[in-house]
């Protein structure tokens, strides 16, 4: 069993920074992917970053590639997506999860997770 608590959301203006966290207890094994995902109002969530546990190989969507970082610490206790050179558009909540599963080419297909946290509100300004 694997409990995931986000932290670091807030409103900024497009063009700011966040650090968003997701603190993990439990057993995060080797063949574990966690990712970030979020959602805005009226759409469906989305991925936006994975990192496998195994290779700490990454992967993003297009639309953050360049702007955020996703991270694991070296105790594998907590997850981080730095977020920079924010726009309107990254609005959402955002959710951390994890999953044994490879992350590969479905990784951002919610469905094959099998953690995840309460999210965290991100607002971003024009």
């Amino acid at each position: 069993q694997v409990r995931l608590v986000e932290s670091g959301g807030g409103s900024v203006q497009a063009g700011g920074s966040l650090r968003l966290s997701c603190a993990a207890s439990g057993s995060l094994w080797r063949n574990y992917c966690m990712a970030w995902f979020r959602q805005a109002p009226g759409k469906e969530r989305e991925g936006v970053a994975s990192l496998y546990l195994r290779d700490s190989s990454t992967q993003y969507a297009d639309s953050v590639t360049g702007r955020f970082t996703i991270s694991l610490d070296n105790a594998w206790s907590t997850l981080y997506l730095q977020m920079n050179s924010l726009k309107p558009e990254d609005t959402g909540v955002y959710y951390c999860a994890a999953g044994p599963r490879l992350c590969g080419s479905f990784w951002h297909d919610f469905s094959g997770f099998a953690y995840w946290g309460q999210g965290t509100q991100v607002i971003v300004s024009s």
